[in-house]
């Protein structure tokens, strides 16, 4: 495990657009698919990282806190699962289900969606108004596992908040962490850095 920081893309980036599966319904995601919601969250998770097994309650009370308000969310899995066979489709489904997850979870088999989002590590988290800016990128809160600070989500449930009550957001967003993606040889995108 490589510990990873978001690359933290220029806030106003329009949100790329994809086209994956959802591992739970079998029906095709794309951005499109949320285009009636005033606000989308997208999330790159994975099942056997620590970060996310810390987060993984967290993040499922946030999906359930916020499943009948105006925000699209979709979870994200881009590990290489040849590999990493706890990210493999079937095993993410497995996850999504234990954890009673409500939104989509796709898993991005050639990477491509993780690089144009510039998705480093998970978790890590893009928030995007109703002209699909970003205005949030970082962590959800200043919990890690072994800090003792309690799980709340308080940042990225600030932002979702202020998005959907069109309040500004704070520029000074601090960085998710967590392990790096896992990327297939020679796939590695240009802003990886393994040293982190």
């Amino acid at each position: 495990m490589s510990l990873t920081q978001s690359t933290m893309l220029a806030l106003g980036t329009k949100a790329p657009d994809f086209s994956l599966t959802n591992i739970l319904s079998g029906q095709a995601i794309s951005l499109n698919s949320f285009s009636s919601k005033k606000a989308f969250l997208v999330m790159f998770l994975c099942r056997h990282c620590p970060y996310v097994q810390h987060i993984k309650e967290e993040i499922s009370r946030l999906c359930s806190d916020y499943k009948d308000k105006d925000i699209g969310i979709v979870a994200i899995n881009s590990n290489d699962a040849s590999i990493y066979t706890d990210d493999s489709p079937e095993s993410l489904k497995e996850f999504a289900l234990e954890q009673n997850l409500s939104v989509p979870f796709c898993h991005d088999e050639t990477q491509e969606v993780a690089k144009v989002y510039t998705a480093s590590c998970t978790p890590d988290f893009f928030l995007f108004d109703k002209e699909r800016k970003l205005v949030y990128r970082g962590q959800l809160d200043d919990s890690r596992p072994g800090n003792f600070i309690p799980l709340t989500g308080k940042d990225l449930r600030q932002a979702i908040d202020a998005v959907l009550q069109d309040k500004e957001i704070s520029s000074d967003q601090k960085p998710s962490s967590g392990c790096n993606i896992k990327w297939k040889p020679g796939n590695e995108p240009s802003y990886f850095n393994p040293a982190h």
